[in-house]
């Protein structure tokens, strides 16, 4: 993983000496009112709304599900200095469905908020929270119920009525200050609902391109959906170690054994060194050359809902 030095790098000479690309006005990234179904979806329907970054509302076997829940103004532990979000919630948080499951994929600010665990927590006590393992305290710091919190490490499973969520690996790191990286870990989830016509969903978290996307698509695919991470990778020496550009992320969903690609990820947050509109269009032009169906490519606007 790059160290200490290599941010040096980055922030003091590659960012000083090297000119970054255009940023688009943020009025370019659209937000539409979400249409997934309150308070609870059929089992047999599964939905996918784009909250923005990495938070995502799922409805999957009658249950609500939330990943990364982040409402916050800035990814930032203050909220008067840090990346500030270019786009609003595209779920109000009063708009929130009651909520049964939280999947929390690593500790980083724009993905663990702070303010947001503590809401979620007064708002919706009777949600379960699945973690990786370490982070359990964190959570439960900021009010959510002990019995309400279960660690996972990679591979472990976990099951919620009749969903089964299984933590995946990722490679990626853990963090929050100076002195306490790697305390924590991180992953992905694989969500399966049991019956012969159940669903699965891959919700990726935040991860760089790893060699075992094609174990997770054996064991748990095939997927209906793959909820893929691809923004926040430039400069390319630095952040391949953390982040899948677009073109991984096609090969990673290709190795997943997957029907349908959400890129996530993007167009929230400026974290990193390429244009903000840059990532969608590097995906869709990655998938295009791969020979997948158009159809399967669901690029999602701030609040909109995939019915499937």
């Amino acid at each position: 993983m790059p160290g200490f030095g290599s941010l040096l790098k980055w922030m003091l000479v590659h960012r000083t000496t090297r000119p970054r690309p255009q940023d688009p006005d943020p009025s370019v990234f659209a937000r539409v009112p979400p249409d997934f179904v309150p308070p609870r979806a059929p089992r047999s329907q599964l939905t996918v709304t784009w909250v923005g970054h990495s938070s995502l509302l799922i409805q999957l076997n009658g249950l609500n599900i939330l990943t990364d829940p982040m409402w916050s103004e800035r990814a930032s532990p203050v909220q008067f200095a840090g990346p500030r979000r270019w786009v609003r919630p595209g779920i109000a948080f009063e708009d929130v469905p009651p909520l049964d499951v939280v999947l929390q994929s690593h500790n980083h600010y724009d993905h663990l908020d702070a303010t947001t665990v503590r809401r979620l927590a007064r708002a919706h006590p009777e949600a379960s929270w699945i973690v990786p393992l370490g982070l359990a305290a964190f959570v439960r710091k900021r009010g959510v119920s002990d019995h309400r919190v279960r660690e996972l490490d990679w591979w472990q499973e976990h099951t919620i009525g009749s969903l089964r969520i299984a933590a995946t690996p990722a490679m990626h790191f853990s963090s929050r200050g100076i002195g306490d990286r790697g305390d924590t870990l991180w992953c992905g989830f694989a969500l399966s609902s049991d019956g012969a016509n159940g669903r699965h969903v891959y919700f990726a978290g935040d991860t760089g391109y790893h060699p075992e996307f094609g174990a997770i698509g054996e064991r748990y695919g095939p997927f209906d959906v793959a909820l893929m991470p691809i923004g926040a990778y430039e400069p390319r020496w630095f952040m391949r170690y953390l982040h899948m550009n677009p073109e991984e992320a096609v090969a990673a969903f290709r190795a997943l054994n997957a029907r349908v690609m959400v890129p996530i990820h993007w167009g929230t947050f400026k974290l990193t060194d390429e244009a903000m509109d840059e990532p969608p269009i590097r995906a869709r032009a990655a998938w295009e050359a791969a020979g997948f169906p158009r159809s399967g490519y669901r690029q999602l606007a701030h609040g909109e809902t995939l019915t499937l």
